[in-house]
């Protein structure tokens, strides 16, 4: 099946994350973690915004309550208007720990799953972080999950009922049942150890396949439901971060990348490494989950 791949947007980011879809803005929203900031682009005229964060962002959903997203910034979580530029914080996270927030994504019930990343002050990551879901009460639990060093993959099934997870150094991407209250052992859907990139973001499509970038590689890989790789998107940067679903017809994956730590000599060989992407792919995916609660202070 082929592919056309074209440049969404042709700045380079730091680190480039957290892409969705707002169908009803008909727009595609991400972050540079790195650069502090939070893009909108409209493609239909060309439209693009941004604004300031007061931290890294590190991913972000989508609200019920129009005109709202919900972030994870590096140290908490908030609520945020952006045409108001009203911030209402909620809950600090692991403020005992050298981590920061990560990856996260709303479930088909509403919720916000999110995991962590260690950043240790010289050496190699750990596990030490965790995966979080904000409820629609606003509580904040602990998923019962293996703790991680960088939370990736975080995604679920068209009907909910499986989610998926990663802890990218290891370079394996579980899953496992998902319900209401409880959660299913995990166990492995995919081994990437052959492989010299890692898995990162990832995006669920209607026919329930999973679609992972993978840093490193330069693409986005298609996995069908019981972890047969089934078709590889290549994008022209190497650093590629996470795929999502959009367009009038959600038939277009749009994908982040990142230049974070490469050389000079290696941005001159890759010289759209941070920019985004639309691919032309023939399937399906689905609209994004909103964050089911309205955003209330002092809550």
């Amino acid at each position: 099946m082929n592919t056309s791949t074209s440049i969404a947007h042709a700045v380079s980011h730091e680190l480039g994350e957290g892409v969705l879809w707002d169908d009803r803005l008909q727009a595609v929203w991400w972050t540079d973690i790195g650069g502090r900031k939070l893009w909108r682009l409209h493609p239909d005229d060309g439209r693009v915004l941004h604004w300031d964060m007061p931290e890294r962002l590190a991913s972000f959903a989508l609200c019920e309550a129009d005109g709202w997203l919900l972030l994870a910034l590096a140290s908490r979580l908030a609520f945020f208007h952006p045409e108001t530029l009203e911030l209402i914080e909620l809950h600090s996270v692991e403020k005992d720990l050298p981590t920061r927030s990560n990856d996260g994504v709303c479930d088909r019930q509403g919720r916000f799953v999110f995991g962590t990343l260690h950043e240790p002050k010289q050496g190699a990551k750990h596990a030490v972080g965790g995966f979080y879901r904000l409820n629609h009460d606003l509580t904040l639990e602990r998923l019962a999950l293996p703790d991680v060093a960088i939370s990736n993959s975080i995604a679920f099934s068209p009907s909910g009922d499986r989610m998926y997870f990663c802890d990218s150094p290891t370079r394996k991407i579980f899953c496992c049942d998902y319900g209401d209250t409880t959660l299913g052992e995990p166990r492995l859907f995919v081994d990437l150890n052959n492989m010299t990139g890692v898995p990162d973001g990832s995006t669920v499509d209607a026919e329930g396949a999973l679609w992972n970038a993978q840093w490193g590689m330069g693409r986005v890989v298609r996995y069908l439901a019981d972890g047969t790789e089934d078709r590889i998107v290549a994008l022209p940067a190497r650093q590629t971060t996470k795929p999502a679903f959009g367009g009038a017809s959600l038939d277009t994956l749009f994908v982040t990348s990142a230049s974070e730590d490469l050389t000079a000599e290696q941005l001159a060989g890759d010289p759209q490494a941070g920019f985004l992407f639309a691919c032309d792919i023939g399937i399906t995916g689905l609209r994004e989950s909103r964050f089911a609660s309205t955003p209330i202070r002092d809550a």
